[in-house]
């Protein structure tokens, strides 16, 4: 044990004398990799068990969200993916074909929307439905289950520009967007919705003018069926990931998330696909004889 014990500080001796301290010091179990400047501490096992989230929420004033949102003007999805393409993000943002729009206005295309993501995910409900009551008692339930279970805390920040993207429970036959609340989220700045779930009031939505892209039709209230879990934190909708503040890009041909950090460059390209794509289709609308249109203004 004890020449075991003066080969170590002989070896440590040596590293030493030619430079190698770090190298030294882990020889002797006695030194640990400093953190790279900047770097997060390592959670505890406690703030693991109390929860954690590792992506941090970036935070974008009102003016740098228009000046994206003005590179965006007129784009449409299939623009957007080619200049996704040429920043290296082929195939990278395109929600499911699943997730599509609640309806369609093919003359002037108010049904497309580009916006700025907030984001919401709300989470099937594990507490018992309500008992059969009278109308005060149930209205009481209904009453309290919204304002402290299943509320829409994100409502604040909602802005000129904002697009909504809500990751729901998508089994549960739940309606959180209807014609009534989308028109106030519309009223505060909202350009248009995008949920992995369900909307109720489909026609009434549709005769309103709100953009929705939703997977399916739902019919039930929140209450009872659905509770929020968290408000502006990276979600999950159509097989994508959505982090507040990315740019949402949807038309006819479906949902496109192109995160901040490329949207730039993403959209500078878009713009000269667009451009081509619309003076060359002005040259067939010229030959064919066809009235210029909103599609290639």
């Amino acid at each position: 044990m004890q020449t075991a014990n003066k080969t170590a500080r002989a070896t440590v001796a040596f590293l030493i004398s030619v430079g190698l301290l770090g190298i030294a010091l882990l020889a002797v179990g006695t030194y640990s990799q400093p953190a790279a400047a900047g770097q997060a501490a390592e959670p505890t096992v406690e703030q693991l068990r109390a929860g954690k989230n590792f992506i941090a929420t970036k935070v974008y004033d009102t003016e740098d969200d228009q000046r994206i949102l003005k590179l965006f003007e007129g784009l449409r999805v299939a623009d957007v993916s080619d200049g996704m393409d040429k920043v290296g993000l082929a195939n990278i943002g395109l929600m499911s074909p699943q997730i599509h729009a609640a309806w369609k206005d093919t003359t002037h295309y108010a049904h497309r929307f580009i916006g700025i993501a907030v984001t919401a995910r709300y989470v099937p409900t594990n507490r018992p439905p309500a008992r059969n009551m009278d109308t005060e008692a149930f209205d009481r339930w209904v009453g309290n289950w919204y304002s402290k279970l299943s509320s829409e805390p994100f409502v604040p920040l909602i802005r000129k520009g904002t697009a909504l993207v809500i990751d729901d429970a998508p089994d549960s036959d739940v309606g959180s967007i209807g014609s009534n609340n989308i028109m106030g989220w519309k009223l505060r700045g909202c350009v248009g919705v995008v949920t992995n779930s369900t909307a109720r009031d489909t026609d009434e939505i549709a005769t309103e003018k709100v953009p929705l892209y939703f997977r399916k039709v739902g019919r039930g209230i929140r209450p009872g069926r659905n509770e929020i879990e968290s408000v502006n934190r990276p979600i999950v909708c159509g097989g994508v990931l959505v982090e507040p503040g990315d740019v949402i890009v949807a038309d006819g041909d479906g949902v496109i998330v192109v995160p901040r950090a490329q949207a730039r460059q993403v959209a500078e390209y878009a713009q000269a696909t667009i451009d081509s794509d619309k003076a060359g289709r002005r040259q067939l609308y010229k030959k064919l004889g066809l009235p210029v249109d909103d599609s290639v203004r």
